[in-house]
């Protein structure tokens, strides 16, 4: 799981759009990897993501499945 600290920080970078990075990445509890990443791309271009924002929740969700969101 991501922590509050690790979402701050993606949501933080240069030309990331916060509200987007906190809510995505606020919001991957009871999902698989696969429906993560599925969705993050659905939506990025449902809504016209930067590669930037999409970068950071790309980055958010490895670290909630793979690295326990440290």
């Amino acid at each position: 799981m991501l922590t509050t600290e690790k979402i701050d920080e993606l949501a933080s970078r240069p030309k990331v759009k916060k509200i987007v990075v906190e809510n995505f990445l606020s919001s991957l509890g009871g999902l698989t990897y696969q429906e993560a990443v599925g969705n993050c791309e659905m939506d990025a271009q449902a809504y016209g993501w930067n590669h930037e924002t999409s970068g950071a929740i790309r980055e958010g969700i490895l670290g909630h499945f793979y690295s326990g969101g440290k």
